[in-house]
């Protein structure tokens, strides 16, 4: 298997798992005002333990060049799916101040 065919599996999935750890954040659902849809701890910590399992793999299979790949996109993958916004409760707490304009 080629580095960058290695590299893009790996990454797709451990994305996926970062994704789905970034939607079950209870600091970020906190914020949302969403406190009841927060994993557990122990779910979370075995999400993160697979999402580290292909690059694992990419390491131990002595590819260096598919496990640096690995490494910055699932920085990457994490970062943007830090970003993208969480929806906002129904009662409106947290909500941001609106000015009127002129």
């Amino acid at each position: 298997m080629t580095t960058a065919w290695l590299a893009t599996l790996a990454l797709a999935l451990s994305a996926m798992l970062i994704v789905v750890l970034c939607q079950g954040d209870p600091k970020r659902l906190r914020a949302a005002g969403l406190r009841s849809a927060a994993m557990l701890p122990r779910r979370r910590r075995g999400l993160a333990a697979l999402a580290c399992l292909p690059g694992l793999g990419c390491a131990l299979s002595g590819n260096s060049a598919a496990f640096m790949l690995w490494l910055g996109g699932c920085a990457l993958a994490g970062w943007i799916s830090a970003t993208w916004p969480r929806r906002k409760s129904r009662a409106g707490t947290g909500a941001p101040a609106m000015r009127n304009a002129p």
